[in-house]
């Protein structure tokens, strides 16, 4: 069997939806922290177990069985290291075959402050003695596409990136790259680095709006502090706000560029174009 945490989040669903490809639902657990919330997922063949990061027993009884595991990381900033630490215990204690991690494109190296707490659980997980995989998942091209409505409304699209490039990809191209990971005998003890086969600067992503909507639309680059204080300004809490203006600082500097082109090789093909994301936000907008 192989289990997901954090299945009913975005990421979570995904991977669910990718490992029905190559399994069926008896064989596939999702542990989610609220079972209730899970009913599509039941719907679908899938066990639903209730597993809570800040629970380390739940996650013990809800690896039973189990063969391999995805740990996909919590988003709670700040407490991360504990709860995935609780994570890679249970996973040991249960006697887990695999455990998959997904963690941040060059996480051993990057400047970024979401680096830390990656690095820390990836040190975890390897020194556990647990066969692993990591998947050091570059930004996910929603990110950015999240902020398009408030771009179009406005007329601009606004960063602290610079003309730093950014090798994002589709989130279901990250959750086909854990599902390939997790039924993969070839994948295990080693490290991805993943991330788009195409970049862009913040400015081309702020043309690619224009280009779509027919509106005009262009890029404001901010110093980082300014783009955190309009950030939260906007609603964002101010660690989340921090957090992404810490991100977008560091991507001037090459921190969300890759062009190893791992994922597509990965995945067996191209990644989603980042302007097919911006079409469909758009649309949607």
């Amino acid at each position: 069997m192989i289990a997901v945490t954090g299945a009913t989040g975005q990421l979570g669903r995904l991977v669910i939806d990718a490992l029905l490809k190559k399994a069926s639902g008896e064989e596939i657990v999702a542990v989610v922290r609220s079972p209730e919330k899970a009913a599509d997922l039941a719907a679908l063949g899938v066990q639903i177990r209730q597993g809570d990061y800040t629970q380390p027993q739940t996650l013990i009884e809800a690896f039973r069985g189990v063969e391999k595991v995805l740990l996909i990381s919590s988003s709670e900033i700040g407490q991360r290291e504990a709860q995935h630490k609780a994570v890679i215990d249970a996973a040991k204690a249960a006697d887990v075959k695999l455990l998959a991690y997904t963690s941040l494109l060059h996480a051993d190296s990057t400047p970024m402050g979401l680096g830390g707490e990656h690095r820390t659980t990836e040190q975890a997980l390897i020194a556990s003695g647990i066969p692993y995989v990591i998947l050091r998942n570059g930004w996910y091209s929603e990110n950015y596409a999240a902020s398009i409505a408030p771009a179009l409304a406005h007329g601009v699209f606004i960063g602290a990136a610079k003309e730093g490039k950014i090798a994002s990809a589709s989130r279901q191209d990250y959750a086909e790259a854990a599902a390939v990971a997790l039924t993969d005998k070839e994948s295990v003890n080693k490290i991805y680095e993943l991330a788009g086969d195409s970049a862009y600067t913040l400015a081309q992503f702020a043309a690619e709006i224009a280009k779509a909507s027919g509106k005009e639309v262009s890029y404001l680059d901010l110093p980082q502090a300014d783009f955190a204080a309009a950030l939260t300004k906007a609603g964002l809490p101010e660690a989340i706000a921090e957090m992404l203006a810490d991100s977008d600082a560091n991507a001037a500097k090459g921190a969300l560029y890759d062009d190893s082109h791992t994922l597509s090789k990965l995945i067996g093909r191209a990644t989603t174009p980042w302007q097919d994301v911006v079409k469909a936000f758009v649309a949607s907008a």
